[in-house]
């Protein structure tokens, strides 16, 4: 897995995942929930990780449509410097169902982030 992913938020992830499927062979490795409604599709291409996040409001021409996952050691110390460093919280930090603590940032331009930590096995 990458330190750096690229997340697309998309209203109509089924066709993203068609274009990207047929376009450049990417298989998808991860799905949540497994069945029903998705949420988030994992694929891979070649040896880069693509994130696809299905939000209703992406459709919209001011909405920020990419975000980048960054995995990080440790997503409170983390999120503790990010005010200092002229960011923005956003949202979290929240421990997620597939195995992830994450929050939810900007950078100083505005950027989205998501900062991530594997949650150890218990």
């Amino acid at each position: 897995m990458s330190t750096i992913q690229p997340v697309i938020l998309t209203a109509d992830p089924d066709v993203l995942v068609g274009f990207y499927t047929q376009l450049f062979g990417a298989e998808e490795i991860f799905r949540v929930p497994e069945e029903g409604a998705v949420l988030y599709r994992g694929l891979r291409i070649g040896d880069t990780d693509l994130g696809l996040v299905t939000k209703a409001d992406a459709a919209g021409r001011g909405a920020p449509r990419i975000l980048l996952s960054i995995g990080v050691a440790d997503v409170d110390e983390t999120l503790g410097r990010v005010r200092e460093l002229g960011g923005t919280v956003s949202g979290g930090p929240d421990d997620m169902p597939w195995g992830q603590r994450v929050a939810h940032v900007r950078d100083p331009d505005g950027n989205p982030l998501n900062l991530t930590q594997p949650i150890p096995a218990r």
